[in-house]
């Protein structure tokens, strides 16, 4: 059985913090002003929303940028909140592993797709 001695506690598991749960809650409401952002943006549009009234709205190099801004706080936030489920519910360590392994990679796929996309607009 394990004891703590002292005030030293040893923590394990996922990285609880003040970090990660601000970075969430963060890159939650940069993700929330960016929607109303867009749909405020799409309601503002006369006439039927086609492509080039899409592609209109993301033209503009600050939209552009703001998007950006979204895809990798979008990807972040992602990471914080799986790698947190993987580090408290998957014990095995190789398991673990080659999962955010996976997951860094998708992230950074689809990430780096949304980013193609948004350029070529």
């Amino acid at each position: 059985m394990s004891v703590n001695y002292g005030s030293k506690r040893i923590v394990v598991g996922a990285h609880y913090g003040l970090r990660d749960w601000l970075s969430q809650r963060v890159t939650a409401v940069l993700m929330a002003v960016f929607t109303v952002l867009v749909l405020a943006q799409l309601l503002l549009v006369k006439g039927p929303i086609g492509y080039d009234a899409w592609a209109g709205i993301f033209s503009s190099q600050w939209m552009k940028v703001i998007t950006f801004s979204v895809i990798v706080a979008l990807a972040w936030h992602v990471w914080v909140g799986v790698r947190d489920i993987f580090m408290d519910y998957i014990k095995p360590v190789g398991v673990r592993l080659a999962l955010q392994v996976f997951t860094i990679v998708w992230l950074v796929a689809c990430a780096g797709w949304g980013i193609q996309v948004l350029w070529r607009l």
